[in-house]
């Protein structure tokens, strides 16, 4: 979906329910090689029983030198977004990170989905 389009939205009709959040008890090995499977993945979502523990890019990963290294001990708490926060609040915390995504988590903590921005900037990724 473009951005323009999203006027009036809230994230729930954005977000991009198809990823994949590794445990939390990962390794940095684990993540990494997570990342070497798709070029298009920029931000790893870890989660312990759905719950929302942390996030990692490729560039948190790339520089810890133990490969079995608990992922979540180096984790990121990157800005999360609530499902019912407007589409256009999605994007601007979207766009705030390095990997252009947020994780979207509901009030108890469990991560739906991410918002994901595409790399020209107009649309929002696995929106259909």
């Amino acid at each position: 979906m473009r951005i323009d389009n999203a006027v009036g939205l809230t994230v729930a009709d954005v977000l991009h329910e198809k990823f994949t959040a590794l445990p939390a008890s990962a390794t940095i090995a684990d993540v990494r090689d997570w990342f070497a499977a798709s070029s298009s993945r920029r931000m790893a979502v870890l989660a312990d029983d759905g719950r929302y523990v942390g996030s990692l890019t490729p560039a948190h990963v790339a520089g810890e030198d133990d490969p079995e290294r608990v992922a979540a001990e180096v984790a990121q708490h990157s800005p999360t977004v609530a499902p019912e926060a407007s589409a256009t609040r999605g994007q601007e915390l979207a766009l705030s990170t390095d990997a252009r995504r947020v994780p979207v988590v509901d009030h108890d903590g469990r991560v739906l989905g991410i918002v994901s921005v595409t790399g020209d900037l107009t649309s929002f990724c696995g929106t259909g």
